[in-house]
């Protein structure tokens, strides 16, 4: 068996797919809208991707708080020094639970925790 994708309901396509692409780095794989007036779109280059779906019909998403996705980065250093330019606030962090990681977050235009985390 094979992780396909993680799915993300968003308010706002155009702001989660420059968000996804700009920040996240994932280029966009398929985009299509549906018969039931929703549109999705895929991410992702590799083998697991992020789905995203707008619903018309639906206004307002709701993220669990206690849900993240976590992509892995060369530097936290250089991802914090990024973010800080492109104007996306540190949500919490950074923290190193041992010599080898540390890690921060962030949220998406829809309130989700996005982890990066640096792997040494």
């Amino acid at each position: 068996m094979k992780f396909c994708w993680s799915t993300l309901w968003v308010n706002d396509m155009e702001e989660s797919l420059q968000f996804y692409q700009e920040i996240i780095g994932l280029s966009l794989n398929r985009r299509f809208k549906t018969e039931d007036n929703r549109e999705i779109a895929f991410l992702g280059a590799g083998e697991t991707k992020v789905e995203l779906i707008q619903d018309a019909a639906n206004s307002q998403v709701n993220i669990g708080a206690d849900i993240s996705l976590g992509f892995e980065v060369n530097s936290i250093d250089e991802m914090m020094a990024f973010l800080l330019e492109k104007g996306i606030p540190i949500h919490s962090g950074p923290y190193q639970p041992n010599p080898k990681t540390k890690f921060i977050f962030v949220t998406d235009p829809n309130g989700l925790k996005i982890q990066f985390v640096e792997n040494s």
